[in-house]
């Protein structure tokens, strides 16, 4: 696995090195002593979350929990293809504020961590895309919050506009700090 800095703190984008054969491919997608000799985060997942989007331009997110609630995440497309966005809400981060976005998909299996105090969202650019999070908290229902996709705080650069979106993802306030 190589790992690849982004412009936010702690949020890491993980390529990995498949090993080809006769057979096909294995490649190594979470290792935590690999984890802790790149100097990452502690990152210990504890629950496994599917996300199934059978239509492009399927918007979801931005969300988040704040501590004592707040959720590491590592996101992987398992088929399909998404542009995947951390936006870094740590008040006391270098990047507070800012956000990164990287495409992600099932071939090249690539991975975006997302570490707690972030928002998270994604849009799919492929139908029939689906989402594989490994998750550092187990989710606590309620505890949540999200930023609109489309707030002026933060301008997001979104490679098109969205197709769907649950009513609660398009209709978050405006962001206030």
């Amino acid at each position: 696995m190589r790992f690849l800095p982004t412009a936010l703190a702690d949020v890491v984008r993980i390529e990995t090195e498949p090993h080809h054969d006769a057979r096909g491919l294995f490649a190594r997608l979470f290792c935590p002593r690999a984890w802790e000799a790149a100097g990452l985060p502690h990152f210990a997942p504890v629950q496994m979350n599917l996300s199934r989007n059978p239509t492009a331009l399927t918007l979801r997110g931005l969300h988040l929990q704040d501590p004592p609630y707040a959720e590491a995440k590592l996101v992987r497309v398992t088929r399909g293809r998404i542009f995947d966005v951390a936006l870094d809400l740590r008040t006391e981060s270098p990047s507070f504020r800012c956000w990164t976005g990287v495409e992600l998909d099932a071939v090249g299996m690539g991975a975006l961590f997302i570490p707690e105090g972030c928002a998270h969202g994604f849009l799919t650019l492929e139908p029939d895309t689906d989402v594989l999070y490994l998750m550092g908290r187990l989710h606590v229902p309620g505890q949540g919050r999200g930023v609109r996709w489309n707030d002026p705080a933060f301008d997001i650069d979104w490679p098109h506009r969205p197709a769907v979106i649950d009513a609660r993802d398009a209709s978050w306030p405006d962001w206030s700090a």
